[in-house]
Order: structure tokens, then C-alpha cells, then sequence
């Protein structure tokens, strides 16, 4: 990749078919055609930018990233309001019965029934509590860190789609080669078999042929099963079973990353990487986490009012001599209330030295992520610069494989040569094509982890890659 925003390698050159094998037209064909449908795909493929906008969209991952970020926007309100006045209304009516009997002569007995009611509103104002103020501080530390959280889920995202995409490309492109070059061997096997019946060949050309023929077809469950494999971890993030998928238009020539500086990648690594900003915020909560805990210290100041109205009446007695009594009372009161921790036990000392714990651990696991992008960075930056030398040395050896190919089939036409040296140079072709192939994928994915490792990473790459998508 160009750069932090990243170009796509130029193109080279398309995909060739491999060369032919000596008296197997009709396997050409066959290979030919194969590498023709790697190269255009087909008209309603889908492409990338259409699987992640999927994956955006039901990947349970970011999915749970978004609900937990949607969750963590309350936490300042939650806090504000420890500074906030609140009102309080209580409210209670109840009924008492009162029964007494006079063992006298004669007797007296006295019942009375009294209803209560009565109601309280309360309210406080905080004016001076450390302790609420420095969790609002917190709170808002915590919604910052949440951006960062989502941001890397995102990121996250795009990488792992890319990967999975390109797999299913790469699986199918290997069933495809696989196929190819078992048409290939099997007409091979073929002329073979006619040959030894004629007497222009031996039977170990035959049992040549067969053995390669065999090993293709255990090649080809292998691949198919990879191919398996690959689809579900793409449903896995998409919910469903991807169909044809859109391929790129033929080879490229990949660039190297600008700027091409290693120090400078883990420079904006270490400053920018999502992880990084994740624990530094940590370590930010950590820090005033332990300004809380000693704030329990310190003395509480809060503006206090109530009022309270309360009525209770009595019916007149069955047999006694009381008569209807009603109370109605009001009550208000304001003033300021002061509370001045003296001790409690020893459990603010013991969160204290628990917080204080903890920071310690924020600050390692800070180091941990810098040394952590640190590390992502280098192996991303190796693997695009290597990607390139890669990719070229590859496609060099496609090349070399085919003219050693084109001459192995000569010298067995002139006698100097056997099938079996057709056979495996014929491997060797396909083999390369497909580390070609696979070599180009590995330098994309790099250059997308490179830009995660210093934080760029963006809808903008996935959609420069899609432009490189042919349907």
C-alpha cells in the first residue's frame, strides 16, 4: 500500500493458463477457460463493498460492540445527577383500631377507630461532594473510551471481512487450478493407456499418470473441503451463505508503503492504534479512580429541605364517653447538612489501596498495548514490503515454470524426458499460479492491517479495493 490512506497496485499483467500438457487439446481448453472465469467472474457476482455493508448490518460482533457503545453514553447522565437536586415525595395512610374492655361493674368497653394520612417531600442539593464530582469525570473518560471501542470493532470488522472474502476467493480459485490440472492428467492418463496398447509407450507411463491422477482427485476433496470451511466463516459474519463473489480483473503490481520508514508506522502505532487509546483511557479512569476512593475522606455538604403534612381523626366510641378528635399538622424545615466521615471501619483505606492496585495494573496493560501495536505495525509493514518482493519473485517464477514446463515437453518428445517430468513440472506450474495468487491476497490483508495498526483504517479502503473488483 501508497500510503497511510493507501493506493492498489498498478496492473500488470493478466492470469495465463498454464501450458498445455504434451497431446491434451481438449485439457487446454478446460484450463484455459477456468482461468478466464478467475479472471472476469460472472455478471451478478457480489462484491466486497456489498458483503461488508452486510456484515455492518448483521455482524453479531459489531453488532454487541454498537449496543455496549449505545450503553455506555448513559453513564454521564448517571453521574450528572449525583450533582444534580432531587425530590423525593413519600406518602403513607393507614387505618388504627383501637379496642379496650374494662373488667368493671358493670363493664366498660372502649373502641376507637383512628385514620392517619400524611405526606413528605424532601429535597437536597448537593453543594460539596468530591466524590460525585470525580465519577462525572469518569463517566465522561468512559464515553470517550467508548468511541475508541467502536472505532476498533469497526476496524476489526473490515479486516475480517477482507480476509474472509479473499479466502473464498482463493479456495475457489485452488479448486479451479485443481480441476484444471486434473483434466489435464486425465488426458494424460488417457494417451497414456492408448499408447501402451499400441506398444509406443511402457507401462510406467501409465502407472505415472495414474499415481498423479489419484493424488489430484485426493487434492481436489482437500480443497473443496477448505472451500467449506471458508464459506462459513464468511456466514458467520454475514448470516448467510455468500454466492458467486466478485474477483480481481487480473495481476498487480503492488508498491511499497509511503512512507516506506518503519519508525515511522510504529511511531503513529504506538500513538494512534485504537488499543493504545483504549488503555490509555483505562489508565485515565484508573488515575481518578483512586481520586474517588481517597475522596471518602473528605466531608459531605448538601442543602436540605422537607415539608410534611399529616391528618388523623377519630370516630366517637361504641359505649365510651370520647368524642370526634381531628389533628392537622403541617411541618416545613430547611437548612444545610454536614457529614464528616470519622471512621468507618477501615473499608475507605482498603479501596484506596484496592484503586491504587488497579492503576498499576492500568499502566501495565498501557505498556502492554503500545508494545502490542508496536508489534503489529512491524509485522504488517514486513509483510507489505515482503509482499511486494514476494508477489514480484512469484510472478517471475510463473513465468520460469512455464518455459521449464515447454522444455521438459520437448525432451520428452526428442526422448531425453520422461512423463513423469511432464507430469510434475506441469504441478509446478499450477502450484506457482496459485502462490501467485495467494501471495497478492496476503500483501492486500497486510496492507489493511498496517493501516489498523495505526488507526486509519476506514470505509475508504474497503471501497479502493472494491474498485480493483471485476463482475
Amino acid at each position: 500500500m501508497a500510503s497511510a490512506r493507501g493506493t492498489l497496485p498498478k496492473r500488470r499483467r493478466a492470469l495465463r493458463a498454464p501450458a498445455p500438457v504434451v497431446r491434451a487439446s481438449r485439457s487446454l481448453v478446460v484450463a484455459f477457460a477456468v482461468v478466464l472465469a478467475f479472471a472476469f467472474g460472472t455478471a451478478h457476482a457480489e462484491d466486497l463493498l456489498q458483503i461488508y455493508r452486510e456484515a455492518l448490518a448483521n455482524d453479531p460482533t459489531l453488532a454487541s460492540a454498537r449496543a455496549s457503545w449505545e450503553a455506555t453514553q448513559e453513564l454521564v447522565p448517571q453521574a450528572r445527577a449525583g450533582l444534580l437536586p432531587s425530590v423525593v415525595l413519600v406518602g403513607n395512610a393507614n387505618g388504627e383500631h383501637f379496642y379496650e374492655k374494662l373488667h368493671t361493674d358493670p363493664s366498660i368497653t372502649t373502641t376507637q377507630n383512628f385514620p392517619l394520612a400524611n405526606y413528605t417531600v424532601s429535597a437536597s442539593q448537593p453543594l460539596y461532594r468530591r466524590q460525585n464530582q470525580v465519577a462525572l469525570d469518569q463517566a465522561k473518560q468512559s464515553v470517550s473510551q467508548s468511541d475508541y471501542v467502536l472505532s476498533s470493532a469497526r476496524q476489526d470488522l473490515i479486516v475480517r471481512v477482507a480476509q474472509a472474502y479473499l479466502d473464498v476467493l482463493l479456495a475457489r480459485f485452488n479448486i479451479e487450478l485443481t480441476e484444471s490440472q486434473k483434466a489435464a492428467v486425465s488426458e494424460n492418463l488417457a494417451q497414456a493407456k492408448r499408447n501402451f496398447e499400441v506398444g509406443t509407450a511402457t507401462i510406467t507411463d501409465t502407472n505415472d499418470a495414474q499415481a498423479k491422477y489419484d493424488q489430484i482427485v485426493a487434492q481436489e476433496i482437500s480443497a473443496r473441503n477448505d472451500l467449506d470451511n471458508k464459506i462459513a466463516t464468511l456466514r458467520s459474519i454475514i448470516g448467510r451463505s455468500p454466492g458467486e463473489l466478485k474477483r480481481f480483473g487480473g495481476a498487480f503490481e503492488p508498491q511499497l508503503p509511503t512512507p516506506n520508514q518503519l519508525e515511522s508506522w510504529v511511531d503513529a502505532a504506538v500513538r494512534d492504534n485504537s488499543q493504545v487509546r483504549i488503555a490509555q483511557a483505562n489508565y485515565d479512569i484508573a488515575v481518578l479512580e483512586v481520586e474517588r476512593q481517597r475522596a471518602g475522606h473528605y466531608p459531605t455538604l448538601d442543602l436540605v429541605a422537607s415539608f410534611n403534612q399529616g391528618y388523623a381523626g377519630a370516630t366517637p366510641s361504641i359505649g365510651g364517653s370520647f368524642s370526634n378528635i381531628a389533628n392537622d399538622s403541617r411541618t416545613g424545615v430547611i437548612g444545610v447538612q454536614l457529614n464528616v466521615p470519622l471512621y468507618l471501619g477501615g473499608s475507605i483505606e482498603s479501596r484506596v489501596r484496592q484503586a491504587v492496585a488497579n492503576l498499576d495494573k492500568a499502566r501495565q496493560d498501557l505498556e502492554g498495548a503500545r508494545r502490542g501495536a508496536q508489534l503489529s505495525a512491524q509485522t504488517a509493514f514486513t509483510g507489505v514490503t515482503s509482499g511486494v518482493a514476494q508477489v514480484n519473485a512469484f510472478d517471475q517464477a510463473v513465468k520460469s515454470a512455464e518455459v521449464s514446463y515447454e522444455s521438459t515437453r520437448v525432451g520428452l518428445e526428442v526422448g531425453v524426458r520422461t512423463n513423469l517430468d511432464v507430469l510434475n513440472q506441469q504441478q509446478q506450474v499450477f502450484q506457482t499460479r496459485f502462490n501467485l495468487a495467494q501471495s497478492y491476497y496476503n500483501f492486500v490483508i497486510n496492507g489493511l492491517r498496517l493501516k489498523q495498526a495505526v488507526g486509519t483504517l476506514s470505509d475508504a479502503d474497503v471501497e479502493e479495493i472494491n474498485r480493483a473488483l471485476r463482475g
